[in-house]
Formats: C-alpha cells, sequence, structure tokens
C-alpha cells in the first residue's frame, strides 16, 4: 500500500477496526475510508454497491462482523450467521466488481473443529465437528474464507483471509451477556471491587486453555500482511485444489503464540483491577472449547510476532474501560 492508497476499514468503530485505523494513521496514510453503521448498514447488499461504486477503495481490511461470547452466540445463533453471511457476501463480491486490489477477511479461531490437535495448523480447517455453541458464527466465517478462496481462483483477485485468536483491547464491548472472556471479567471484577463484593463468579469449570492476542498486535499483523511483496502475498492465497490436489485455503493464523487457562486469566485480571476477594467458579455454566491454541509459524516465519504481555495488555484495557466510565451518558460509544 501506498500511503495515500485508498483503504477502507470496515467496522472502524469495533475493537479490531479501530485498532487497524490506529494501526494505519500511525503509518502515516492518510486516506482511510470510514463508515458508522448509521451512515452504511453492511448488510443492506445494495447500500454496499452503491458505496463501493462511488469510493472505489484499493485496498479493504474486512473487519465488520457481528461477534460475541458464548452466551451471545448460544443465544441468538440466527442473527450470527445471517448477518455475517450477509456482510461479507456484499463485501467481498463489491470489492470484486470495483477492482479492489487487496482484501483481507478476518475471522476467527472458531473455524477449527472443537477437539483439533494442538497447536492448531491452517490444514485442519473442515477436519472434524465445530464447537456447537458458536457453530453458526464459525460456518458464516468458513463460508468467508471459502467466498475468498472461489473468487481467487475464479477471477485472479488477491483476497486473503486472516485468522485470529480472542482478541482484547482498546474499544471493547463489556456488555455482560454478549461480550468476550476479558472484557467481562473487567467489568465483573471493576464492578466487585467498586461494590466491596467477597467473590466474583466465573462462568464455568476454569479449565479450559485460551489463547489471547491484544488488538493493536492483530492490527499491526494485518497491516504486514497486507503490504506483503507480491510473491510472499500470493505465495498465501491458496491453491486451485482441483489443480494441484491440495488442500490449501487462503487463510493466516494470528496468535500470540501461548495459552493460558480461564483460571489462570481471572487471577491476572483480578490482580490488575485490585480485587481482594475470591473468584468461585459456575459449573453449571458452559466451558466451550477445552482449548484453542493456534500455530502462528507460517506467520512467524515471515517475520512477524505478537509484541503485547498478556498482563500489560490487560492493564491497558482497564484503563480504557475505565475512561469509558468517565465520561458523560451521551458522549460513551
Amino acid at each position: 500500500m501506498e500511503l495515500a492508497s485508498k483503504i477502507y476499514v470496515a467496522g472502524h468503530k469495533g475493537l479490531v477496526g479501530s485498532a487497524i485505523e490506529r494501526q494505519l494513521r500511525a503509518g502515516g496514510y492518510t486516506n482511510i475510508i470510514q463508515r458508522s453503521h448509521n451512515e452504511l448498514d453492511l448488510v443492506d447488499q445494495h447500500a454496499v454497491e452503491r458505496f463501493f461504486e462511488v469510493e472505489k477503495p484499493q485496498y479493504v481490511f474486512l473487519a465488520a462482523a457481528k461477534v460475541g461470547g458464548i452466551h451471545a452466540n448460544n443465544t441468538y445463533p440466527a442473527e450470527f450467521i445471517r448477518d455475517n453471511l450477509a456482510i461479507q457476501t456484499s463485501v467481498i463480491h463489491e470489492s470484486w466488481r470495483s477492482g479492489v486490489k487487496r482484501l483481507l477477511f478476518l475471522g476467527s479461531s472458531c473455524i477449527y473443529p472443537r477437539d483439533c490437535p494442538q497447536p492448531i495448523k491452517e490444514e485442519y480447517l473442515l477436519t472434524g465437528p465445530l464447537e456447537p455453541t458458536n457453530r453458526a458464527y464459525a460456518i458464516a466465517k468458513i463460508a468467508g474464507i471459502e467466498m475468498c478462496w472461489s473468487y481467487n481462483r475464479q477471477y485472479g483477485t488477491q483476497y486473503l483471509a486472516i485468522m485470529p485468536t480472542n482478541l482484547y483491547g482498546l474499544c471493547d464491548n463489556y456488555d455482560l451477556n454478549d461480550s468476550h472472556v476479558i472484557p467481562a471479567l473487567i467489568r465483573k471484577f471493576h464492578e466487585a471491587k467498586q461494590q466491596g463484593s467477597k467473590d466474583v463468579v466465573v462462568w464455568g469449570t476454569g479449565t479450559p486453555k485460551r489463547e489471547f492476542l491484544y488488538s493493536d498486535d492483530m492490527a499491526d499483523a494485518c497491516v504486514f500482511l497486507m503490504n506483503l511483496p507480491d510473491d510472499q502475498f500470493l505465495s498465501l492465497l491458496g491453491s486451485d485444489e482441483t489443480q494441484s490436489g491440495k488442500f490449501k485455503p487462503p487463510l493466516v493464523n494470528v496468535g500470540a503464540g501461548e495459552d493460558v487457562t480461564i483460571k489462570q486469566l481471572a487471577e491476572s485480571v483480578k490482580k490488575v483491577i485490585g480485587f481482594e476477594g475470591k473468584i468461585t467458579y459456575d459449573v453449571s455454566k458452559p466451558d466451550g472449547t477445552p482449548r484453542k491454541l493456534l500455530d502462528v509459524s507460517n506467520l512467524a516465519h515471515l517475520g512477524w510476532r505478537a509484541k503485547m504481555p498478556l498482563l500489560e495488555g490487560i492493564r491497558r484495557a482497564y484503563e480504557n474501560y475505565q475512561s469509558t466510565l468517565e465520561l458523560p451518558v451521551w458522549d460513551k460509544p
């Protein structure tokens, strides 16, 4: 990408999209296209078509999605598959129609089978049953990978699917019903400390292991990949299986390369916030996938590794959460 290239960040107000925008601006990129949900509903196919016809971006970061934790995915599966299929279908198709040079489609590590060998390699896609609590979301994201793969195969596009591990950071969602685990724990421990509670209840047994990546690290990886030289970028775009006989989707894992148990995570959040009570575990709640650690060797071979230590990342996320509490009601995101 040139510094003056026209770049569209879809979902620029979300956790990932806002981090990508910060990364681009810090890198000196000056022609970043943004549209809020009120300005452009990406579920509306005709609105997306009109947007691409007018703006004609050269590069697209597709970070817009309906996302949430176990509760949200398990409660609203219809919305998760419907909205995500609609968003990615319109944006990917219109990117092709308008001549976008490169597109990065951001998915999720939940695309992989529930009981994958660890760490999870890109080649494990479609090798077993998915985790049922987020299967609808996972299938939508798998469809997005296949769509990138199919357009590359048929039209010679350069669309790459990026599968991040569990993300957290600035501009996260702290709703206790719909958020992911780190923002949910930050809010729980903060409110428990403010209220003088004696304990905090954490869902599940605390034994599942998860990998966590700071959102700005994820954004750094996205910009790094988008800027790869042609020979390296093209090598990531998969192969035509009907010709090569090899299952090689246009897919790259992005993660920290290490994981922790939910119990260890809860203790870390407790330490950052300074809560002095105890942690109890509600074993009646689902644990989800037992372990989910990505194999990030392909990205490491290209020269990229995560930088943010987990404890420091939690501290920064907590500071950001506190700043949202200090805003007047009408200014809160």
